[in-house]
């Protein structure tokens, strides 16, 4: 049913890209689970395996599912068009391989998650598509560091897991200026804190495993970005490589999409709290949270996040001993790798997520041996707090 009014985010996430009346009033959008679909006759599969006609082929090529989920997508981050994956990193791992040949070159913000920085080294060292890791601090920066060969810029913003930002305003008037699309992993923030396209940048990626699902139980990917460009990454990338999301899946994220604004809104509460607590207490070194005034990117924080976001990291007084001696402590916080769900989450980067990054690089993007990354749920803040006290107290 076409609506005549724009309707805001949190109606969005609800209703955007289904049609009950077309699917016989179900509430809940359909599950297509059908590896392929038939044709009515031999000239109707010819011509859309042509392209002369619009229709579903095969599963790998497009399902109805999974167009809702990118429809959805689409409408949420403010682009034209949206492709689902299997996994974060098919999504990161497609948009690359979709945009570099040999010989090309990736500009990438200094910090980027561990699974990115092993791609990137596999791209350099099989195919010769170089990188090099900025600050991405001023605009004159950032064009010295183009070469003529520079084919994308990649930023994470936050970064994973040191919480620097980088201003996206700056780095797409760059890319702009020089012709060059740029890419940011918006996984840390959602549609819901923060739109990169509204602010120039041509492509988001995100692993919607993460808070676009929302609880833990599926593994996925998305890019948004120009229809021209995501119709052909369709027919290319993803088609050849492969990196599929399947219908059930698809429908798990358009179903975790309902509460996004919900469960945002909680998670970014609870890590206010959390981080004032985090700040005083006498054993902890350092916290890495962009809602934090004293926090030197605080103004770009201000600038393009609705909210600070529901992700904490901090650095303990002592050694990785220490570190790993707290969270074996922990008792309601679970020790795991991802984040964005309703359970908080802890772990160790320079061991865990980033452990494929050479102590070097590590040390250079700022991750220390006591550098913890705090994914907060959506349990109470208070029992969240008293569970970090009793395992602090204990080291």
């Amino acid at each position: 049913m076409e609506r005549k009014y724009q309707v805001k985010f949190e109606t969005q996430v609800i209703h955007e890209g289904y049609d009950s009346e077309m699917f016989n009033g179900s509430l809940a959008p359909p599950i297509f689970q059908t590896s392929t679909f038939t044709f009515e006759t031999a000239q109707q599969g010819e011509k859309r395996f042509a392209g002369e006609e619009e229709g579903y082929i095969y599963s790998r090529l497009g399902n109805p599912t999974v167009k809702m989920l990118e429809e959805r997508m689409a409408a949420l981050e403010k682009g034209e068009s949206a492709l689902a994956f299997g996994s974060g990193m098919a999504a990161v791992s497609a948009v690359l391989f979709a945009l570099t040949k040999t010989g090309d070159h990736i500009l990438c913000s200094q910090g980027v998650y561990g699974c990115t920085f092993g791609l990137l080294a596999m791209m350099d060292e099989k195919y010769k598509i170089s990188h090099d890791f900025s600050t991405m601090e001023t605009k004159e920066q950032l064009l010295e560091e183009i070469k003529p060969e520079t084919a994308c810029i990649y930023v994470e913003t936050p970064i994973n897991p040191t919480m620097k930002l980088v201003d996206l305003k700056m780095v797409a008037e760059v890319g702009r200026e020089k012709g060059i699309p740029v890419i940011v992993d918006n996984t840390f923030c959602s549609p819901y804190l923060q739109n990169p396209i509204e602010l120039g940048c041509d492509i988001v990626i995100h692993s919607a495993t993460k808070y676009i699902g929302g609880h833990g139980d599926v593994v996925a990917g998305i890019v948004i970005g120009p229809k021209a460009f995501l119709d052909k990454v369709s027919m290319t990338t993803q088609k050849d490589i492969g990196g599929i999301i399947s219908p059930f899946d698809a429908w798990l994220l358009l179903r975790g999409l309902k509460t996004l604004a919900v469960r945002l809104d909680r998670h970014c509460e609870n890590t206010e709290k959390l981080a004032g607590y985090l700040l005083e207490h006498p054993k902890v070194k350092k916290i890495y949270f962009p809602g934090d005034n004293h926090n030197p990117d605080y103004e770009i924080a201000q600038k393009q996040m609705r909210k600070p976001g529901g992700m904490i990291s901090f650095t303990l007084k002592g050694d990785k001993g220490t570190a790993q001696a707290f969270m074996n402590e922990l008792k309601l916080i679970k020790i795991a790798v991802s984040l964005g769900d309703a359970e908080t989450l802890i772990q160790h980067p320079a061991t865990m997520t980033h452990a494929v990054v050479p102590q070097e690089s590590r040390e250079r993007m700022g991750i220390e041996d006591t550098l913890l990354r705090l994914s907060v749920g959506l349990e109470s803040w208070e029992d969240i707090r008293d569970d970090l006290a009793q395992a602090l107290d204990r080291i």
